[in-house]
């Protein structure tokens, strides 16, 4: 607001994006960024009772990618600033955050697949590496998460691959 002068136009309009659609005035259907932390952002394996704070050493590098990542408020303003309307960004942070830390690796590649693929399957664009998601979020989540979404994904879909891989068999 600081960058318009009195008398000028200001539109407000609610967000367009094919998975969020408009309810009613500014007001819009948030579901499918539910949907995509209902696949799997969260850790479903027993890690047992809540373990001392010192007795599961993580870096100080992890903890902070992980509180980072943990920041993200799903607030869509991501999607709503992307020309492709690709939740990326939210994606990616979500995964990240649960990915980075110990009790979350059991379920890494599952995770993974299954946000992923919640998100492709709400209808969500695809990711160009704009920028324009990490200038617009409230929580300054940076594009190197879409990038560790990316390295995961791709390791994740390759074991899946791999372990469907017919064997050869000798008669």
């Amino acid at each position: 607001m600081r960058h318009f002068k009195d008398g000028q136009t200001i539109t407000i309009e609610p967000w367009r994006a094919k998975p969020l659609p408009v309810i009613r005035d500014l007001v819009v259907d948030r579901t499918a960024l539910d949907i995509i932390q209902q696949a799997g952002g969260y850790i479903s394996v027993n890690t047992g009772a809540v373990p001392d704070a010192n007795s599961i050493p993580v870096s100080k590098d992890v903890a902070e990618w992980a509180m980072d990542a943990a920041a993200c408020i799903g607030c869509g303003a991501c999607v709503a600033a992307c020309k492709n309307a690709s939740a990326m960004l939210f994606t990616a942070a979500k995964v990240a955050q649960l990915n980075s830390l110990p009790q979350g690796k059991a379920e890494k590649d599952r995770r993974t697949l299954a946000m992923v693929e919640a998100m492709d399957a709400a209808g969500f664009g695809n990711c160009t590496n704009f920028g324009e998601c990490e200038a617009v979020c409230p929580k300054g989540i940076k594009l190197d998460m879409i990038a560790q979404l990316n390295r995961d994904y791709a390791v994740a879909a390759a074991k899946r691959v791999f372990s469907r891989a017919p064997t050869a068999t000798v008669s």
